[in-house]
């Protein structure tokens, strides 16, 4: 799938099954920059780079914290 178009003007919702790969999860965490409200990220790994992001989100305004 290269690219996926959307038109209409009805808000998006759902949810989305994604690995816990670091490889994904760092781009997921950058993208709830763009979300309103509150995001649920589960099974994100325990790494150092993990870490960095979500203390760069918090350093721009955002709120983070980890839900055992």
């Amino acid at each position: 799938m290269d690219k996926i178009l959307i038109r209409g003007g009805k808000r998006l919702q759902g949810k989305v099954t994604i690995s816990g790969a670091k490889n994904a999860a760092l781009p997921i965490l950058a993208a709830t920059l763009l979300a309103e409200g509150e995001c649920l990220i589960q099974n994100i790994p325990k790494l150092r780079d993990v870490s960095t992001i979500l203390r760069l989100i918090s350093d721009l305004g955002g709120e983070t914290s980890e839900i055992d």
